[in-house]
């Protein structure tokens, strides 16, 4: 029996709402695929048998999971024909209840960018047990697999992203960002190195149609001058302003009236390690307001 619309239904399911945007988003990387998958999810929910649901939370993550597994897999193509690197969509980020606060990691784009080593299904499957904490049963339901091969899929996928993220601090402490940051508009090369890790990376992402870096810039002193020549060639035209992007200190340019980049650092022992900045405009639109994610 399908149960007809009624306010409760609906309360339960926006309670839900800010986890299920969260994980559609750390499997899509873009918040307009997320808001797809939890509208349909919503509409799943409204025509569902609520009677028959033992655990509403569960039943939607299941939904909601396999929605967006399907969208990442046809989107593979997509992703493979990008022009340079893809790098997830900045957000400005609504704080959460203290509860959610342990998942700010996976919300970096430096950890989004792990994901993206990962297969359709081990990304699934990592999130859903690593940062969900959903039990390995529901997990197999979802990906159609058995609990005793998830748990080995969780494994390897924890073993490929552990080893390879750094050590950063996922916080919007500010101070080395715009200490790199004021030495980076003085031109002063040897205070940006100093605020530099020797193994520092930037990572830019203007798609087709917005003049990016096509490689990630490599160490400390490719990584300042890129920087310091960026700036020379904003000038007095632009206008900057800080924000938090997916847990870290951000930097958002602004020129013409428009959004020109939005850039996020990720600090780790005093310097800045990893640098990632979006000129795609296409990922710039929803840095205006803060997204409800958890």
């Amino acid at each position: 029996m399908t149960a007809p619309l009624s306010e409760p239904w609906v309360d339960v399911f926006e309670v839900a709402r800010p986890r299920l945007l969260g994980l559609a988003y750390r499997m899509l990387g873009t918040l307009d695929d997320a808001e797809d998958i939890v509208q349909e999810a919503f509409l799943r929910w409204l025509s569902a048998d609520h009677d028959a649901i033992v655990n509403p939370d569960a039943w939607l993550t299941t939904v909601a999971s396999r929605l967006a597994l399907d969208r990442l897999r046809a989107q593979q193509r997509r992703r493979e024909d990008y022009v340079g690197p893809w790098v997830a969509e900045p957000l400005v980020l609504e704080p959460g209840p203290e509860e959610t606060a342990v998942r700010t990691e996976s919300l970096t784009l430096g950890f989004l960018a792990l994901l993206d080593r990962l297969a359709p299904v081990e990304r699934a499957v990592f999130l859903l047990a690593d940062v969900f904490g959903v039990p390995f049963a529901e997990i197999a339901e979802t990906v159609g697999r058995s609990p005793a091969a998830c748990r080995q899929i969780a494994s390897r996928a924890r073993s490929r992203v552990r080893s390879a993220a750094p050590r950063f601090a996922a916080s919007p402490d500010r101070r080395v960002v715009e200490e790199f940051l004021v030495a980076v508009a003085l031109g002063d090369i040897d205070a940006v190195l100093a605020r530099l890790s020797p193994e520092a990376v930037c990572v830019s992402d203007g798609g087709a149609n917005k003049r990016a870096a096509r490689r990630p810039v490599v160490g400390a002193d490719r990584v300042a001058r890129f920087f310091v020549n960026l700036a020379r060639r904003y000038g007095a035209e632009a206008s900057f302003a800080s924000a938090t992007i997916n847990g870290c200190a951000g930097l958002i340019v602004s020129m013409g009236g428009g959004i020109e980049l939005a850039a996020a650092f990720e600090v780790a022992d005093g310097r800045v390690r990893s640098i990632w900045v979006v000129r795609n405009p296409d990922k710039l639109v929803h840095l205006v307001d803060a997204v409800p994610i958890s």
